[in-house]
């Protein structure tokens, strides 16, 4: 990887990696504790050490399966830990929510932080059916200390669990509500992503189980798309980092959902197929995420660099999405200073994305059925009843005049973007 196509966070790294001789300490040590201070000397720490995701360790991180973790409010610890936990799916029902009719201030169209996901989602009942609580009341947040306990981790390259200290490491609560039996601590999100990082739970979790005798419930939100994604997890030995599982999962929408095939039909029936854009065809097989790139994009423009640090992607990705994007004509690119390509929202995309939820889905779908390419595919698929195979999928495709697509490993790689596309379509049918 060229060191001027790293991000500042891969250079930074490297250059302390190599400074304090790190990766000898943690071969003979097994681990090394590094000072802010001396992570400062390259970087702000709180840059430095948060990686919400595993897609953005840095690469020196990566290639040696080596996480970081605060244990106190000046110290950090680099080891082989297992610290991310992959995001599982139990149901994909929506269940429908309302705001009270008298709230003017909270818009459900237009949710651009965490807070106000976690207020629609308080203030609409979603909060109370998803705890079970008949009364809540919003109690701690913010950044605080996490006082003082020990955990047990897994090490991967020892194959055990191993001991950790923390005392007085900073913590931070996007919100908490407490009802009559327990206390359920928010960790709130705006991206969609594979995994998430187990800290962001177990910190506050510990923190909090030390002090109240209730049942302390952590809590994931995940808010994208109109949809309000609620994960609840136990730590069934609070001892145990690793320990956690998913006890409950719910979908929930403040909108109407309701699209039924027909919709979708007489959609691809309707649209007028478009030339196919001088851009690369799409190799982003979740089209949840390239909503979710357009809805980072919607209150601000944003560099390459900056898509990458503030979303769950890497490099490629970040070029994979937004060429996406902009295939479906969502998305403008242009070079900023340095020639660094800067994108944006399109007239297009700024309109769909104020639209309510199901005229926004629509309008997606029609985005994508406006390409001969997945208009055919859909069509094949209503016709025989079920999704084509790859090699059927290619040779749709090498009838469609695509951009750059030459090699057939390309066809097959490409496919799969049509095949996931389509699913995504198909799935938002009410059942």
């Amino acid at each position: 990887m060229n060191k001027k196509d790293k991000r500042k966070n891969d250079n930074a790294w490297e250059l302390l990696f190599d400074k304090y001789d790190i990766l000898s300490h943690i071969e003979k040590d097994g681990k090394y504790i590094i000072s802010s201070g001396k992570i400062k000397e390259f970087r702000e720490p709180r840059l430095m050490a948060k990686f919400d995701h595993s897609i953005n360790l840095p690469h020196i991180f990566a290639e040696n399966n080596l996480s970081i973790l605060p244990i106190s409010r000046g110290d950090y610890i680099i080891s082989n830990f297992r610290t991310y936990q992959p995001f599982e799916s139990l149901d994909s029902t929506i269940f429908r929510a309302s705001l009270p009719a008298n709230l003017q201030s909270l818009d459900p169209n237009n949710i651009q932080s965490e807070t106000m996901a976690i207020n629609c989602a308080f203030a609409s009942g979603i909060l109370y059916d998803f705890l079970g609580e008949e009364t809540l009341y919003p109690t701690v947040s913010g950044r605080m200390k996490s006082g003082h306990f020990q955990f047990g981790i897994q090490n991967i390259a020892a194959n055990k669990e191993v001991e950790i200290d923390v005392n007085n490491s900073q913590i931070e609560i996007d919100a908490a509500f407490e009802g009559i039996n327990s206390l359920a601590l928010i960790e709130a999100k705006r991206d969609l992503a594979d995994d998430f990082l187990i800290r962001q739970l177990y910190y506050p979790f510990r923190t909090w189980n030390n002090r109240i005798t209730k049942r302390v419930r952590p809590v994931f939100l995940v808010y994208s798309n109109g949809i309000f994604n609620l994960y609840e997890y136990d730590f069934r030995d609070p001892g145990s980092y690793n320990s956690l599982v998913l006890i409950k999962h719910k979908n929930y929408s403040i909108e109407d959902t309701e699209i039924e095939l027909s919709d979708l039909q007489d959609l691809a029936k309707s649209v007028t197929i478009v030339p196919e854009p001088e851009v690369s065809f799409p190799q982003a097989n979740r089209f949840e995420r390239v909503i979710n790139l357009c809805e980072l994009l919607n209150s601000q423009e944003m560099d390459r660099d900056q898509v990458t640090e503030e979303y769950a992607f890497d490099i490629r990705q970040t070029n994979y999405y937004t060429d996406a994007a902009r295939y479906l004509g969502l998305l403008e690119k242009r070079h900023g200073n340095g020639r660094k390509p800067v994108y944006s929202l399109s007239t297009q995309g700024k309109h769909i994305m104020n639209m309510n939820y199901k005229q926004r889905q629509l309008e997606f779908c029609k985005a994508i059925l406006q390409h001969r390419v997945f208009n055919e595919v859909f069509s094949l698929c209503m016709t025989v009843g079920s999704l084509p195979d790859a090699d059927m999928i290619v040779s749709i495709m090498k009838k469609c005049d695509l951009y750059n697509v030459g090699s057939m490993n390309t066809y097959i790689r490409r496919s799969s973007t049509i095949g996931g596309w389509l699913n995504w379509m198909l799935g938002l049918i009410s059942e």
